[in-house]
């Protein structure tokens, strides 16, 4: 249960903090050269999108943990009866 919790909170916060310098950096870049603002917004959400990916693996990989490798609803189950 505690490695779910880490597993969570830690990709909740790496991807907050990836989408916010994807998204700052973006802005500079506009503001640096605002011609180029329609590539700048293509590379953005790629790279935002591909950031975004990341989540969700982890996210299957500590079910994977938690309900496979832990057995909690077997645990759950046991303490139940």
């Amino acid at each position: 249960m505690i490695c779910f919790g880490i597993i969570i909170s830690g990709v909740a916060f790496g991807s907050a903090v990836g989408d916010g310098t994807v998204a700052s950096k973006a802005v500079e870049a506009i503001a640096r050269q605002p011609e180029a603002r329609p590539n700048i917004f293509l590379f953005m959400f790629l790279g935002v999108g591909v950031l975004e990916a990341v989540p969700f693996i982890a996210i299957a990989l500590s079910f994977y943990i938690l309900l496979v490798v832990a057995r909690v609803p077997q645990i759950i189950t046991a303490l139940v009866h």
